[in-house]
């Protein structure tokens, strides 16, 4: 399947069982990581997810899926345009 650029259209699913685990697919890069917010970068923007003990299980950049576990009590996206970037969240 193709968009309109003629690029393949990558699947995003993320699937959360009991806010202990989460699977995430799509994902083109985490852009940061610790115990309490990772951020991820996925073909649908950027996806933060907020908790508590937070890690990261598994990452295969080959097909673009991510695995966490830990309490997770926040997923949010975050849309990308002008001050979007690092400082913009630094300095929130």
């Amino acid at each position: 399947m193709a968009n309109d650029k003629n690029q393949l259209t990558v699947p995003h699913r993320l699937v959360l069982d009991e806010r202990a685990r989460l699977t995430v697919t799509g994902v083109e890069e985490v852009v940061s990581f610790h115990e309490e917010e990772v951020t991820v970068r996925t073909v649908k923007g950027l996806l933060i997810l907020r908790g508590e003990g937070l890690k990261v299980d598994k990452l295969e950049k080959t097909s673009g899926e991510l695995s966490v576990s830990g309490l997770l009590t926040e997923l949010s996206y975050e849309e990308a345009g002008p001050g979007a970037g690092f400082f913009s969240r630094l300095f929130r």
